[in-house]
């Protein structure tokens, strides 16, 4: 019997935040950069989730870039932690009021390209491999603003490009079905692995699943883990929780419905998740009336609730399951699961 795995954290500094949001202001102090990066390994957690200008600015001259990124990779070193995914923050810049790789304008589409491969050479540069693509505003507010046909060739285009750029990083899509644009282009996880099985080289392509995510899209996230998984695609998670089909709400993981944290937890953990050495990743809000002090519970607690929940998924008798699937006895199957949830005994 193989050992059981021994999952390794991660988190993006965001996730340290002010708690604005679109209806009010900060409500907490910003915490120092390198303060956030000290808590990683305080907290219990591995590694860094970076955008291109969590790393150092966008508009910085190459040179410059390097003198930045090597201050932070010596940060990183020194704490002990590596970078688990970058992703290039295109949809914050003017030039991609539009979209990015989907506007309409071809010096914006050149725009967004050009600083995606600058955030795959950053990627190079603080020895990650992995890189993210959150398509955020990939899609329009009207259906006729684009051609949508034209639009999926075009993330395909920039998708290629990217892969032809670096010969060793692996992409992953990050779907999403809302926010910030009304009709997102590729909204589901299926969406995501269609477009990467048709770029230059598909074994380089794969996905990233939110929880929040895949709620919002109506679908259960356990089951889109599984599938990506069945297709050795899931090479990085975001785990959180949602109440409701809002907006990405991110909250700490397990806090809305235990039982569809449990079985996430199950199908990593059933399917060997992490032992190719990916991450547990997390994306996750404190509360808007959180401390300055306490800015960082909401991570040591998803943490915590992801081991917790893989100790239970553990200690559930893998035998008498089989057996009970074999009678068909899933009302005794789902009382079993739900006991154990609960601490009971059968």
């Amino acid at each position: 019997m193989s050992s059981p795995t021994t999952y390794r954290f991660s988190f993006g500094p965001w996730n340290i935040s002010t708690g604005a949001d679109p209806f009010g202001p900060t409500v907490r102090n910003e915490m120092e950069y390198a303060r956030k990066l000290k808590a990683y390994k305080e907290l219990g957690f591995d590694a860094v989730q970076f955008h291109d200008d969590d790393i150092v600015p966008a508009d910085l001259d190459w040179q410059a870039t390097l003198r930045g990124t090597a201050e932070v990779k010596k940060i990183l070193d020194g704490e002990g932690l590596f970078v688990e995914i970058i992703a290039p923050r295109l949809w914050e810049d003017p030039r991609t009021v539009d979209g990015a790789f989907t506007s309409n304008n071809p010096a914006d589409r050149k725009y967004a390209i050009d600083r995606a491969k600058r955030c795959a050479d950053l990627a190079r540069e603080v020895g990650c491999k992995n890189y993210v693509l959150w398509l955020a505003r990939e899609g329009t507010y009207i259906r006729e603003a684009k051609c949508a046909k034209t639009a999926h060739a075009r993330i395909v285009d920039a998708w290629n490009a990217l892969l032809e750029h670096d010969k060793e990083i692996r992409i992953m899509g990050e779907a999403k079905p809302n926010e910030p644009v009304d009709h997102a282009y590729l909204p589901t996880v299926g969406h995501m692995m269609a477009i990467g099985y048709k770029t230059i080289d598909p074994s380089r392509s794969g996905v990233l699943i939110e929880t929040a995510h895949s709620l919002l899209a109506g679908l259960d996230p356990a089951d889109d883990m599984a599938f990506a998984l069945f297709h050795d695609k899931l090479w990085s998670v975001h785990l959180n929780d949602q109440n409701g089909l809002k907006y990405d709400q991110d909250k700490v993981f397990g806090s809305v419905d235990l039982r569809r944290a449990f079985n996430q937890v199950w199908v990593l953990e059933k399917a060997g998740y992490g032992k190719n050495g990916e991450c547990v990743g997390l994306d996750v809000k404190a509360m808007r009336t959180t401390t300055f002090e306490d800015s960082t519970l909401h991570l040591a607690n998803s943490r915590t609730m992801f081991l917790r929940l893989l100790d239970i998924v553990r200690s559930v008798d893998e035998k008498q399951v089989e057996e009970l699937r074999a009678a068909r006895k899933y009302e005794q199957l789902e009382m079993l699961i739900l006991n154990t949830l609960m601490g009971k005994k059968n």
